[in-house]
C-alpha cells in the first residue's frame, strides 16, 4: 500500500512539472531585482522550465554577470524610471521577442526605527517597492493588451498584512501593492491580462541579515519563492503566499487588535526589526542606502 502511495505521488508530481512546462515553454518573461536573491532563483527555475527570460537589475555590473552565468539576457534597469522600464521592454522586444510575463520583483526592506529613517530612505523605498510596481505594470500591460495578452506577477510580502514596529515604510509600500495588484487584476482580465501577487514570508537572502528571527518567525528560502512565482505563472491566481500554510495572513486584518499585539509579543515580532544588528546588516544597509 506504501509503495503504491508514492508511485501515484510520484506520478502527480510528474504531472505538475509536464503542465508547469507546458505552460511555461517559450514565453518571454522578464523578471525585475534579477541580479541575486529571490530575482536570480525565480529566473533559474523559469529557464528550466522552458521559458525565454531576461534580467533585469540596476546593478548593471551585477545583471551582466547573472546574466552571462544562466545564458539569458541581463539588461540595466531602474525601475523608478517610466523611461527606463520602457527602455528595457523596448530591448526585449528586439532581443529576444514581446513580452509574456513581467515579474515585478525588484524592492527593498529597511528596518529599524521609523523616527530614524531619512527622507530619502523613505522615497526610495516606496518608490522602489510600490512606484516601480504600478510603472512596470503600465509598460508592460501597455504592450499586452495591444497583443495577445499576458501576465504580470508582483512580489509583494505577508509584511503586507503584518505590519510591525520597525517595518513602517515596507508594511505600507508591500500592503499597497497587494491591494493594486488585485484592482488591476480586475480591470485588466477583461482584456486579456491577468494580474498576481506572491507573498513571501522573510526569505532568507540579504533582507534579514542582522535580524534575530527565532523558531516562531516563519522564514523561507529563495527557491521556494521561486517555486510558487513559477506556479502562478503556470496556473495564475490573484494572490498566493510563500510558503502555501502562511496563507493565514489574510485574516490578520480583522482581528482585534489587543490579539495582533499579543502575537507580536508572542513572536518577538514587536523588537525584532527595531533593533538589527548594524554589523550584520551592514552590506544591505550600504546597498539600500540605508
Amino acid at each position: 500500500m506504501l509503495s503504491s502511495f508514492l508511485t501515484s505521488r510520484r506520478a502527480r508530481a510528474d504531472r505538475r512539472r509536464t503542465d508547469v512546462r507546458e505552460a511555461l515553454a517559450g514565453k518571454v518573461v522578464a523578471v525585475t531585482g534579477g541580479a541575486r536573491g529571490i530575482g536570480l532563483e525565480t529566473a533559474t527555475q523559469l529557464l528550466a522550465a522552458g521559458a525565454r527570460v531576461v534580467l533585469g537589475d540596476i546593478d548593471a555590473d551585477a545583471v551582466g554577470k547573472a546574466a552571462a552565468d544562466l545564458g539569458v539576457e541581463g539588461i540595466a534597469l531602474d525601475v523608478t524610471d517610466a523611461a527606463s522600464f520602457a527602455a528595457f521592454l523596448d530591448e526585449i522586444e528586439r532581443r529576444v521577442g514581446p513580452i509574456d510575463v513581467l515579474v515585478n520583483n525588484a524592492g527593498i526592506m529597511p528596518v529599524g526605527s521609523f523616527l530614524d529613517y531619512s527622507e530619502a530612505l523613505i522615497r526610495r523605498t516606496v518608490e522602489i517597492d510600490l512606484v516601480g510596481v504600478m510603472l512596470g505594470s503600465q509598460a508592460a500591460a501597455r504592450r499586452m493588451v495591444d497583443g495577445p495578452g499576458g501576465q504580470i506577477v508582483n512580489i509583494s510580502s505577508v509584511a503586507g498584512r503584518l505590519p510591525n514596529p520597525g517595518l513602517t515604510v515596507y508594511n505600507g509600500a508591500k500592503a499597497a501593492v497587494i491591494e493594486f495588484s488585485e484592482a488591476l487584476d480586475a480591470e485588466l482580465a477583461p482584456r486579456g491580462v491577468r494580474v498576481s501577487t506572491v507573498l513571501p514570508t522573510f526569505t532568507e537572502t540579504g533582507l534579514i541579515d542582522g535580524l534575530q528571527t527565532n523558531a516562531l518567525v516563519t522564514t523561507v528560502r529563495p527557491e521556494q519563492v521561486a517555486a510558487e512565482v513559477v506556479r502562478v505563472i503556470a496556473h495564475p491566481r490573484v494572490r498566493v503566499t510563500a510558503p502555501r500554510f502562511m496563507g493565514w495572513v489574510g485574516v490578520n486584518t480583522i482581528l482585534p487588535h489587543p490579539l495582533k499585539q499579543a502575537m507580536r509579543r508572542l513572536t518577538k515580532t514587536d523588537s525584532i526589526f527595531l533593533h538589527p544588528d548594524p554589523t550584520a546588516r551592514s552590506d544591505y544597509n550600504s546597498r539600500i542606502g540605508q
